[in-house]
């Protein structure tokens, strides 16, 4: 018999709201040991008393037998004097721990148990759309403060009923300190409105007495509805009613960004997309992301005689975004039954470009003139959240999935840093905004934010700032922004540094992609990468516009050592909105004659194409860029693809969606050599537009001109690896920028580079968009200020 001991435990990470205390009390129990557990400021706090042996076993089952939620970090166990005052193990209160802080579980989808409950008519949560338990439910949308407990959520407001009482009282019960436990008889409640700008043919009074049934008719109906959910309100339509799609793309002024689904089940998504093994596993996670799929063609829906999509849904596109249901009341609206849709537009509620509504009255306003009624309830959001998206990838060795924008069930769960970090604020980008917050190795990214360009989104911003530095007890030393003094971010930044004290930083754009790669990868510092960079925009230290660039460094310094040849960008920002602009640039660059038979040509009138040619010639307002992103633009003008775009990078993807997989030809861009060895190679483009123009000349179908250009840009970037590699000896290389969202070209290039011997790094945490672009402001200005002694 082992002797009896005492110790002290605390256990960090996602360990609160999550069903850690009671596991602990329930596993002391099972080893016959005595003491206590307590939520803190700073984790969780164990006292524990018994024999040595069992001691053993219940610190390592700590570990080995989490609560599913749970994400461990450190587990600290110290001996200490036995006291032997204990007689049992208990919970005790919570207890606040000044200037400590512990990471915070996100919002997680409804789990099987919470489902069974409210599918069973006898159950007492019988269709009830806000059951939740430990194990699922609202997190951080509804947290207002830390330690996690209920009167510091929206959920304070409501008071449980008994039975509600003594399952949280319970440890033996998975409601045990469930902060949002609630029921029918004391838990918020739903409430169906009409749209106060579009009137519901017939009597409202007609409708079905409950808020659900009634809710569904409206949509069977072709109505539009707005839903408040985990984050912020959806508008959804029939997925496969054509008109209610498109008097959904005119009121909410989308001209052709594809609309996000969600469907009952998997059974359905493999009806209407191709659902790969890892497909399967994203769609069914417990962080329910929207997960990008190929469409299927309507003959595969014959076996259940299901009515097809709606064209508008995705236009020009042969891929969909879908998810499965996250929360009760997602499920009891989709529940399948003859004559409901098959699916369901569920699009974030709001017009273009401005952040979501959360509180009802303020979705009654804005939304009021997009929808037809208004499926509400009276649990508060504290913070706004996207539904997360995500792309699952094939072929390499590379992760399953790539992220394309972290937001809902992954925020705010921190990034792990190859390095502790100062107290500091990354304030991101323009575009797709997050910021980072950091303490020690936690980089805590925020939810997707949007366009900073957007009033509403900037007030979004500083109050989601405000409430992280809150909860992670963060006040920054330092504050990061991107070096192009003009973003939004920026300008916050400045007049922070200026109002706090504080450091300031600023990062060059593409540096941030290439850290924010290497710092998710858990690279050291030491260990320069060779960075294949490509996106749209971003500023360099020749005030040019850059964006397709082979860079080399890590943390500390970067070099560029290629980068695509400058073209002018006539009319700057408003090119990217004109792909045909781009092109003619492009073209005129090349030396290839703006003939009348090539499609941007005959886009633009004559006299458009003197301005623009002037423009170009005499360098007004026509900044020199090396964007990979306005290239691709260009091909998919030259093409015939498109000319005009109504979303970003619209003409790159819906040139990637023309690509013929079975096509293996490529074209050629001149890789030119400087004469000094200080000054960067130039790519060139012109060969590649050259053979576009030629090709399509021949009568060469559009899905191979554009499979050819994808493959050529694979093969470019493998052939100016072989020339880093033997120029430098660096043999890793990360893929980051907007560009490389593109299926297509990842999933071409990776195989390329591994084949000739290079390590391949790419995004899995974060995405390769400017949705990660905090992470690498955050990495590298730690470990410039961590270092600051040595230079």
């Amino acid at each position: 018999m082992s002797e009896t001991s005492a110790r002290r435990i605390h256990v960090t990470g996602v360990v609160q709201g999550v069903g850690f205390r009671p596991f602990i009390y329930t596993l002391a129990i099972e080893h016959n040991l005595t003491g206590w557990v307590r939520n803190t400021s700073a984790g969780v706090d164990i006292e524990i008393e018994g024999p040595s042996a069992q001691l053993d076993a219940f610190t390592h089952a700590i570990t080995e037998k989490a609560p599913p939620l749970a994400r461990i970090e450190s587990v600290k166990s110290e001996e200490i004097g036995l006291t032997g005052e204990y007689n049992r193990f208990e919970i005790r209160h919570s207890h606040g721990v000044e200037g400590a802080y512990q990471p915070i579980s996100p919002d997680v989808a409804i789990c099987d148990d919470c489902l069974k409950e409210i599918l069973d008519p006898t159950d007492r949560r019988h269709r009830y759309a806000f059951t939740n338990c430990t194990n699922c439910g609202p997190r951080f949308t509804i947290i207002q403060d830390i330690p996690y407990d209920r009167p510091k959520t929206t959920m304070a407001e409501f008071k449980m009923c008994p039975e509600c009482q003594a399952e949280y009282d319970n440890p033996l019960n998975r409601r045990f300190h469930a902060q949002p436990n609630a029921c029918p008889v004391c838990g918020p409640r739903l409430e169906l409105l009409p749209s106060p700008d579009h009137a519901v043919p017939g009597e409202w009074d007609d409708l079905p007495w409950d808020e659900i049934d009634a809710a569904r008719e409206l949509l069977k109906e072709g109505h539009i509805l707005a839903i408040k959910g985990l984050g912020g309100f959806h508008l959804a339509c029939d997925a496969t009613n054509p008109d209610a799609v498109r008097r959904l793309r005119e009121r909410k002024g989308r001209a052709a960004k594809p609309f996000a689904l969600m469907m009952p089940n998997l059974e359905m998504v493999m009806q209407y997309c191709a659902v790969s093994f890892a497909a399967a596993e994203a769609l069914a996670v417990r962080e329910r992301p929207i997960v990008l799929l190929p469409l299927r063609p309507h003959p595969a829906l014959n076996t259940e005689h299901l009515p097809p999509l709606a064209n508008d849904i995705a236009p020009g596109l042969r891929e969909l975004g879908v998810m499965l249901p996250y929360t009760p009341l997602h499920h009891l609206l989709l529940q399948p039954e003859k004559g409901f849709p098959p699916a369901l537009v569920m699009t974030s509620g709001n017009y273009s470009e401005e952040p979501i509504a959360t509180g009802n009255a303020d979705a009654i306003e804005r939304l009021g003139p997009m929808v037809d009624a208004f499926l509400v309830h009276d649990r508060d959001i504290y913070i706004r959240n996207d539904d997360s998206v995500i792309r699952p990838l094939r072929g390499g060795t590379q992760h399953s999935i790539m992220p394309l924008r972290r937001s809902r069930g992954y925020a705010p769960y921190p990034v792990a840093l190859p390095f502790a970090a100062p107290p500091m604020l990354a304030c991101g980008a323009e575009m797709k905004n997050t910021f980072c917050i950091t303490r020690d190795k936690h980089a805590f990214m925020s939810q997707h934010i949007g366009d900073l360009a957007n009033y509403d989104a900037l007030q979004s911003y500083e109050h989601s700032i405000r409430h992280m530095e809150h909860l992670f007890r963060v006040q920054p030393e330092v504050v990061v922004h991107d070096a192009h003094p003009d973003y939004m971010a920026s300008k916050y930044a400045v007049q922070r540094a200026e109002k706090d004290h504080l450091t300031r930083v600023a990062v060059q754009h593409h540096h941030a992609h290439l850290a924010s790669c290497i710092a998710e990868n858990q690279l050291p510092p030491d260990e320069p990468v060779i960075g294949v960079i490509f996106d749209g925009t971003g500023l360099g230290p020749d005030n040019a516009i850059w964006g397709g660039e082979f860079l080399i460094g890590s943390y500390t310094w970067y070099r560029r050592f290629a980068h695509l040849k400058y073209i002018p960008l006539p009319g700057g920002d408003a090119a990217t909105q004109r792909p045909y602009r781009t092109a003619l640039a492009h073209l005129w660059q090349a030396g290839i004659a703006w003939d009348d038979d090539l499609p941007p040509i005959k886009h633009a009138d004559s006299q458009e194409r003197t301005i623009i040619r002037q423009q170009i010639e005499r360098k007004i307002n026509a900044p020199l860029t090396s964007s990979m992103g306005r290239l691709f633009d260009a091909t998919a003008a030259l093409a015939g693809v498109l000319q005009v775009v109504t979303y970003e990078a619209q003409g790159a993807i819906q040139l990637e969606a023309q690509v013929d997989e079975s096509e293996s030809g490529s074209y050629i861009f001149d890789l030119l050599e400087p004469n000094n060895p200080q000054t960067p190679w130039l790519i060139d483009p012109a060969p590649v537009l050259r053979s576009v123009r030629d090709d399509l000349r021949g009568g060469v179908a559009v899905p191979v001109i554009a499979a050819r250009f994808h493959n050529s840009v694979a093969d470019m970037i493998r052939d100016m690896c072989i020339i880093t590699r033997r120029t430098t000896g660096i043999k890793a290389a990360v893929l980051s920028g907007g560009v490389f969202q593109n299926a297509t070209l990842y999933q071409k290039t990776i195989p390329r580079l591994e084949e000739i011997g290079m390590t391949v790094y790419t995004h899995h945490l974060v995405p390769p968009n400017d949705g990660g672009l905090a992470l690498g402001q955050a990495a590298i200005a730690a470990y410039q200020v961590l270092h600051s002694d040595e230079n």
